[in-house]
This record gives C-alpha cells, sequence and structure tokens, in this order.
C-alpha cells in the first residue's frame, strides 16, 4: 500500500512550528506591526531574471486573464504601505518554479515585514531579535561582511572590477559548467553559492551588505566609501551556511523601478525566457507615494528547520513537494 499521504513532517514537529508562529505574531503584537494577508494571485509577477514565476488562467471580470502565484508578498504590501498602513507583516504562502531540494520547496512561507522610517542598520537590529526569538537562542552578535571582501577573502578577486572573461574561467571551473553565454550576475551567484556562502553563518550569524548594484532589484542604490562604486542598499543574513532573509532600503521611485523591470525582461528575452508581466498597480502606488524606509523577507521553514535541527526544509512542513 503506498505510503507517500503520509506528511513529510511529523506531528510533534508541526506543533513546534505552530508555537514559533506563534511567538512571530507575539513578537510584532508587541512592536505595533500590523498583520496583513495579501492576495496569492496577482496581475503582475516578478521580472528577476533569476526567479520562475508560476501563473494560471484564471476567469475575472475582464475576462480570461493571465494572473500571477506570488513569488513574495512584495508588490501588494507596497501598495498597503502607500495607502498608510503603517509597518505590517505578513506569514505568505509564496510559490517558485523548479524550485525543490535540500533548502527548497515550489511552496514555502515567507515572513516579510517593512518599517516605513526605518534605516537599514535598525532593520538588521529587529532581524537579529526576531531570528532570536524564534531560534529561542542568541547566536551571537551579528557579524557584518561585505560582499566584495568576502571575494576577495576566499577568491583573491575584486568582483566589482574584475573581467569577466576571469569570472567565466573561474566559475566553470569551480561549478564544472560552461560559462559561454553566462553574465558577471551569473558566475558571482555561483561563485557565492559554492564557495562563500557554505562558510557564512558560523559560529553567529553573518550579515552580508554593499551587494553590486547590479543585484539591488527593489532597493535602492548608494556610493561604495572605498572608491565610490555603485552598491545595493541591502543584506542578507546567513546562519549555519543558510541564507535566512533579505532585506532593503526600499526603492520608491516609479520611473526608475518602471526602468528596473523593463531591463528585468529585456534580460528575459536575451537568455529565451518568457517575460512576465510587470506590476502596474505597484508602479502607481509607487507614483502616489510609498513611504521611505527598510523591508526584509525572511524564509521562515528554513528558520524553523534550524530551530528544530532538521535536516531539510520538507521536514517542517506538513506536505512538501512532491507529496503536496
Amino acid at each position: 500500500m503506498a505510503t507517500d499521504w503520509r506528511p513529510t513532517a511529523s506531528i510533534e514537529t508541526l506543533r513546534e512550528r505552530a508555537r514559533r508562529l506563534a511567538e512571530v505574531r507575539a513578537f510584532f503584537a508587541a512592536r505595533g506591526v500590523l498583520e496583513v494577508e495579501t492576495p496569492v494571485l496577482g496581475h503582475g509577477g516578478s521580472t528577476d531574471v533569476h526567479l520562475a514565476s508560476l501563473s494560471t488562467r484564471a476567469t475575472t471580470p475582464a475576462g480570461r486573464e493571465r494572473l500571477w502565484l506570488q513569488t513574495s508578498p512584495e508588490f501588494h504590501m507596497k501598495r498597503l504601505l502607500a495607502a498608510g498602513s503603517g509597518p505590517i507583516f505578513q506569514l505568505a504562502r509564496s510559490f517558485r518554479d523548479g524550485e525543490v531540494g535540500r533548502r527548497h520547496n515550489l511552496e514555502f512561507t515567507l515572513l516579510e515585514w517593512y518599517r516605513p522610517g526605518f534605516s537599514l542598520d535598525e532593520l538588521i537590529g529587529e532581524t537579529v531579535a526576531l531570528v532570536e526569538a524564534v531560534l529561542g537562542c542568541d547566536p551571537g552578535p551579528p557579524r557584518r561582511r561585505r560582499y566584495r571582501e568576502l571575494f576577495r577573502e576566499r577568491l583573491g578577486l575584486d568582483p566589482f572590477t574584475v573581467g569577466l572573461p576571469e569570472l567565466k574561467r573561474l566559475a566553470g571551473e569551480r561549478g564544472g559548467l560552461d560559462m559561454g553565454e553566462a553574465g558577471r550576475d551569473d558566475c558571482l551567484d555561483l561563485l557565492m553559492s559554492l564557495e562563500i556562502e557554505p562558510h557564512l553563518g558560523r559560529d553567529g550569524l553573518d550579515v552580508v551588505v554593499d551587494y553590486p548594484a547590479s543585484q539591488a532589484a527593489l532597493a535602492r542604490r548608494h556610493r561604495d566609501p572605498e572608491d565610490g562604486a555603485w552598491v545595493a542598499s541591502r543584506f542578507e543574513f546567513y546562519l549555519e551556511g543558510l541564507e535566512l532573509a533579505n532585506g532593503y532600503d526600499e526603492l520608491t521611485d516609479a520611473k526608475e523601478q518602471a526602468a528596473r523591470f523593463a531591463a528585468d525582461n529585456a534580460a528575459r528575452r536575451a537568455v529565451g525566457l518568457t517575460e512576465v508581466d510587470v506590476d502596474e498597480r505597484l508602479l502607481a502606488a509607487l507614483a502616489h507615494g510609498m513611504p521611505a524606509g527598510s523591508g526584509v523577507a525572511l524564509g521562515l521553514d528554513r528558520l524553523i528547520q534550524l530551530a528544530l535541527g532538521k535536516a531539510s526544509v520538507a521536514e517542517v512542513m506538513a506536505f512538501a513537494t512532491p507529496r503536496c
């Protein structure tokens, strides 16, 4: 008799998961941050060339339309911010095609929150406090690591100035892949995942900052104090070699955001990927005026996996892919 009807997490684990979800809600309630729920489906999806959005056809008052399963609740939450919601958080079901493995699942839970008026440093501090609350222990003071310094330490190169041919050679050598059509960010992402990430977050939290400007996504940019190069105003949290959270000093300029969406879709066309519909309502909300501030998305399944000492995210989900 088939047994794949059974959950991928034990019932006791699901009880522990529920307890930690309650801790998350209590954490934000104590800080006056409003819990919200936004749609899983939207008229726009993520244009990011490194994310694979899922879409479906649905009957709406406008007829048969293509709707996108959200890779994160970001666009809808920013529309709430523009409408005057104040600080908000959400435990959101999110979807990314093809992402199944020890650290990934097709459908997963993102904890995402936004803090109008918060600097990136303030949000880093709050993220540390949240991680401590869910882990139930103090992982130690966070270490701030600059992206380009990590590449210098581990690989002996400056990711901002190294030539593309050398990047392709090194990425191909370390990854065992043909990088003939790869761009700079493809090579850097591969080297980051293979050579740097496994060493991050050992014996405490590592907070990586000052990513290349090309990796800003929906974040602002600022000048690197070292040489004036543009860098992304964002951070990523790592613990035990796992990327846990991705935070931005949020971009509020509608024209700049529209230009980035267009550039993303151009990049998708260049590598043979399907274009993704742009969220025009987000752009309208930004044009109306979204308050300056910072936001962060945290992979809650990964954090619970670490808290409970499990080997994979499937072990803390009721029915992980392919048992869904």
